[in-house]
């Protein structure tokens, strides 16, 4: 007997009405909030890590991805269609493979899109556009297409992904009893601040959770545009998830941090590597490289003093992907391994003994 079977049928009363023979899942959520004793001793904060790696397809988008193709089969749609860096990509062409129903279109931008991501998206079955242009122009592209052509758009501009990423909130609340004081994040295309501030409200609007954080949202420097208050016509970071320029979301990111009375910050891509590689030997959790953008993010506030009026705090950070999404960037930066001789002496030297 399967325990758990999704958010949809876990947070059923909390999401728009799918029926359920329209429902496709691949028992998303329900993923590890882990204890970093690591970066609590840093910070001299109780830091918690979000780990949404652990979805079936390793992000985040997952809990989007089924409210928005479950919400897809509800109309009886044919094409569902998406920009992506990557993440988005590979959720849309897993559950639309699973749907057994439809045919997932995806535009991805020329060279900048990690090969994890890439082989996701082409392995699921689906067709897969490179443009010769960045991720804000393939966004234009779509929306363009799904308004004018019977074919859903995927993106977080569908309000059905936000819906379904707000779940993790909800998690958090239910792991923890109550919502933390911070919660940090990594910001590119906004739709998950905005749904993680959306499901925090709710849950304290029903009474399951009794205070609301701070959200704490950080863009990599090179695409910073809600930080410097522009449009980055061509942004640049080894964050490819974040690699944004234009959010769609950018709105009600904004809304997110002023109600919370939050921040959105940058990050520079050596301060992302630091925590990237930070998390995976102190905290054994290996990430791509963006989501080490909330640790870099709160590690630089720290330096700032930001924390010091509220030591003790409890603050989660979301890991919007695993590691294995971007191993190229792995490969680049560890050691290789030791060559020795097949013999015990030559091993026992080589590690001290």
């Amino acid at each position: 007997m399967v325990s758990w079977k999704g958010i949809i049928h876990h947070y059923r009363s909390y999401l728009p009405r799918v029926k359920e023979q329209n429902i496709v899942t691949l028992n998303e959520g329900n993923t590890p909030l882990i204890f970093s004793e690591d970066l609590t001793q840093r910070l001299g904060l109780e830091v918690y890590l979000k780990y949404e790696g652990l979805n079936p397809t390793g992000s985040f988008k997952d809990r989007g991805m089924t409210m928005a193709i479950s919400q897809a089969k509800e109309k009886g749609a044919r094409i569902v269609m998406c920009a992506s860096t990557g993440n988005t990509s590979a959720s849309a062409a897993a559950y639309t493979a699973k749907s057994g129903s439809m045919k997932c279109v995806v535009l991805i931008p020329e060279g900048n899109i990690a090969l994890g991501k890439l082989a996701q998206a082409m392995i699921h079955q689906a067709t897969v556009l490179a443009i010769k242009g960045n991720f804000d122009e393939a966004l234009t592209l779509v929306r363009d297409i799904t308004d004018n052509y019977p074919v859903e758009i995927v993106n977080s501009v569908n309000p059905f992904r936000i819906e379904g990423q707000k779940t993790a909130a909800f998690e958090v609340c239910d792991q923890l009893g109550d919502a933390p004081e911070f919660h940090a994040i990594p910001v590119g295309n906004a739709g998950n601040i905005t749904a993680y501030w959306k499901g925090y409200c709710q849950y304290k609007e029903i009474g399951k959770s009794r205070q609301l954080p701070r959200m704490l949202g950080f863009q990599a420097a090179g695409a910073a545009p809600i930080v410097d208050n522009k449009i980055i016509e061509k942004p640049e970071t080894i964050a490819t998830a974040i690699r944004i320029g234009n959010p769609a979301s950018w709105k009600s990111a904004i809304a997110a941090r002023d109600e919370s009375k939050g921040l959105i910050d940058k990050v520079t891509d050596d301060e992302i590597l630091e925590a990237y590689q930070l998390l995976a030997s102190h905290s054994g959790v290996f990430v791509e490289p963006a989501s080490a953008a909330s640790v870099a993010g709160i590690l630089k506030l720290k330096m700032r003093g930001y924390f010091d009026q509220t030591p003790k705090a409890k603050i989660v950070c979301t890991l919007t992907g695993h590691g294995l999404k971007d191993p190229e960037r792995a490969i680049k930066i560890i050691k290789q391994p030791l060559l020795v001789e097949a013999n015990r002496k030559a091993i026992l030297k080589k590690i001290g003994l």
